[in-house]
């Protein structure tokens, strides 16, 4: 069970590392080319779509799965697995859950209120200057965050315990 339980946390680290990593290379880029009007209902019918039992199960199952992991690999003398794990569990829950829930949810939340159809070009460029710059930055973050969580997954996977 204890291999299961890090294989499991390892994957969920890489499934939300690889969502984040594609949106970095194809999502964001595609985004950003369109015209005012056009990225903001695109990022408001993706920031909605996203809520979805999958995705969630997979983003918060990784807060619970990474500690759980780090603490099957303790033992009196902790081992460098269990330091991987704690390391990878820390980064995650700071870098990745942290920083989304303080960074991007409230953005995404602001654009969800904003009500594109009632908006001049001026609003909409002005809402636009005001989320894009910042929730591609907290984005950039998170996703270099998660990388080196599952980086760290990895390594507590392949590290030999004696």
């Amino acid at each position: 069970m204890t291999h299961l339980v890090f294989a499991i946390a390892t994957l969920s680290t890489g499934l939300i590392a690889g969502l984040f990593y594609a949106y970095s290379c194809s999502v964001n880029p595609g985004l950003g080319r369109l015209a005012d009007a056009e990225y903001l209902k695109a990022m408001q019918s993706i920031n909605r779509a996203i809520l979805n039992p999958v995705f969630f199960m997979t983003f918060m199952g990784t807060v619970i799965l990474l500690p759980l992991a780090a603490w099957f690999s303790y033992h009196e003398q902790p081992s460098i697995r269990f330091w991987y794990f704690l390391a990878a569990a820390v980064v995650y829950i700071v870098g990745v859950f942290g920083v989304t829930i303080g960074g991007n949810v409230p953005l995404n939340e602001a654009l969800d209120k904003f009500n594109l159809a009632g908006a001049s070009a001026e609003q909409l460029s002005q809402f636009r200057l005001q989320f894009e710059a910042k929730w591609n930055m907290f984005h950039t973050v998170r996703t270099i965050a998660n990388i080196v969580s599952a980086l760290l997954a990895i390594l507590g996977c392949l590290a030999k315990v004696k």
